[in-house]
């Protein structure tokens, strides 16, 4: 069963060993554990639904809890400390557009806002119900999970926007395709979540991100119904699926998505490369992005050194690491090394050539070639060390991200800010926090920044909300100042928001939201996700 406090599967636990926990301790303080609220006291500070009667509609508090919120700190510490605060007044769960339909004429009818919710995986605040006297309704969509039609000339597949990721590839992998779209809450987010935060697959780089991979679709507005059909190309006006990717729920409800497929991958691998620093480290994946390498190569991850430190030091094996980096030092590569983690994927030729390709621009820049065996681990475990969270928080620290994307000659300077900004503002409050880098997907015009933070518990939830609102303010005003954007693979959310307009400007703010209102005239579509709730027009 899925956690209703924490990450993933209630079945799976990731320790955090005595060496990793060791390392804590010295970075930012032993850790202070605090004892989690029972489901069934969290449950109980819901307040009455106010709501009336639908025959799709459940207001029992315990589905209503397991659909109030997403994964962001904030969601967490609500979760944990059982301060719940507001909630929805019912979840429905439609099984076709036709009762999205109804459900949507119901809201329109009794003054409802409605919050579209797919896996609840979001990082960013999506699923927050707004406070107010007007009620508020959960739509889950993960029934609407089937796929409707394969076209193997066209390639393109047509699936329910509430497929999880492991269904949508299993029901393609047995025709023998894949869309190739690898988030790490692959697990447990949708298609159709995919497609409204605009997100991004580990391996991107080969089979691009959403928006190329997005087809075509159908949205079921409160304005009407909005059917987007499927071309190779096309010159003529507005491309409306821009409309909709990024649209955070604020459109209406994406009920079916049609997606460019690819037949699988006849050879896959991972291979780790270490460099001596991150200078040499930056420059060599930058000429390998640029090189114009063939499409089998599927992923480049960058840690920097801290962040390389840090895996290396949770890995366990201590014995095993230890003679690494003694292989390492010896290959120039001790204190400030980066690892580099290098993805191919195709056909087995091509794939190996991509490889020997990259690892030819790398040499130049210091780069040591380890092979496989990092490289399969990771493999193993791509969607497992978001666990780690779980595991931190059991030990008393906590586990926030931020993530943006910037031109080359920003990338570095903006790696530096966010961990600065967050340093400072953690130290405001006395506490160390553990800032640690990667560039999680690389372009020829420059990269992801993606910065973890680990940092401890205070063991009060206004303290540790302030504690977190202090660090999310600091790393946002850092990313507006080095010119980032917001998000780069999250989305917008109700967290990000504030930010929004620095990156907009004040006329695409209101080109935004004339779009929502043209196809939500009520404003009960997700209020004061993206941009800030308006009032309904008088």
């Amino acid at each position: 069963m899925r956690r209703w406090n924490g990450w993933g599967d209630d079945t799976i636990n990731f320790e955090l060993n005595a060496d990793a926990l060791a390392f804590l301790a010295q970075r930012v303080g032993a850790g202070r554990p605090v004892a989690d609220a029972p489901f069934d006291a969290a449950c109980a500070q819901l307040a009455a639904t106010r709501l009336p009667a639908h025959r799709l509609i459940v207001t029992d508090a315990p589905t209503r809890l397991r659909n109030a919120l997403g994964q962001s700190l904030p969601d967490w510490l609500r979760l944990r400390y059982g301060v719940i605060g507001t909630a929805p007044d019912g979840v429905a769960f439609p099984e076709s557009a036709a009762e999205v339909r109804e459900l949507l004429a119901y809201a329109q009818h009794h003054d409802v806002a409605l919050i579209p919710h797919g896996g609840g995986t979001s990082v960013a605040g999506h699923l927050t119900a707004p406070a107010g006297a007007r009620p508020v309704l959960a739509v889950n969509m993960t029934r609407l999970r089937a796929m409707s039609s394969l076209d193997p000339q066209a390639q393109l597949a047509t699936f329910g926007a509430g497929v999880f990721g492991p269904d949508l590839e299993a029901q393609l992998r047995a025709h023998g395709y894949t869309l190739g779209h690898f988030p790490q809450s692959f697990e447990y987010s949708t298609l159709g979540g995919w497609i409204v935060t605009r997100s991004s697959g580990q391996q991107s780089l080969r089979y691009g991100r959403i928006e190329r991979l997005f087809a075509g679709g159908v949205v079921e507005a409160p304005a009407g119904t909005l059917a987007l059909p499927t071309f190779p190309a096309s010159a003529a006006g507005t491309d409306l699926r821009e409309m909709v990717l990024g649209s955070e729920g604020r459109l209406g409800f994406l009920t079916e998505a049609t997606v460019r497929v690819t037949p699988l991958p006849e050879y896959e691998a991972f291979h780790a490369v270490f460099f001596p620093d991150w200078a040499r480290a930056e420059a060599a994946v930058r000429a390998v992005v640029q090189g114009g390498l063939t499409p089998s190569l599927s992923m480049l991850r960058l840690s920097n050194p801290l962040e390389t430190a840090t895996m290396l030091a949770l890995a366990g094996h201590q014995k095993l690491i230890a003679a690494l980096e003694t292989w390492l030092r010896w290959r120039g590569c001790g204190e400030g090394k980066c690892m580099l983690m290098i993805g191919v994927s195709g056909r087995k030729a091509a794939a190996r050539a991509a490889l020997s390709d990259a690892l030819a621009l790398a040499r130049p820049h210091g780069g040591v070639h380890i092979g496989r065996k990092m490289g399969d681990k990771w493999k193993q475990n791509r969607y497992r060390n978001v666990y780690l969270r779980n595991a931190a928080w059991a030990q008393g620290y906590a586990i926030d991200t931020v993530e943006t994307a910037v031109d080359w000659p920003r990338v570095t300077a903006m790696m530096a800010a966010l961990e600065t900004a967050a340093t400072e503002a953690l130290a405001l409050h006395g506490e160390r926090v553990h800032a640690y880098t990667h560039l999680s997907h690389l372009y020829a015009q420059g990269a992801s920044v993606y910065t973890t933070f680990v940092y401890r518990l205070a063991g009060n939830y206004e303290q540790d909300l302030a504690r977190w609102r202090g660090l999310k303010r600091a790393v946002s005003e850092a990313i507006v100042a080095n010119g980032g954007t917001i998000s780069h693979q999250h989305g917008v959310g109700s967290d990000h928001a504030p930010y929004l307009a620095a990156e907009k400007g004040e006329l695409g703010i209101g080109a935004m939201r004339a779009l929502f209102r043209h196809f939500d005239p009520q404003a009960i579509m997700n209020p004061g996700t993206l941009l800030p709730a308006e009032s309904a027009p008088s």
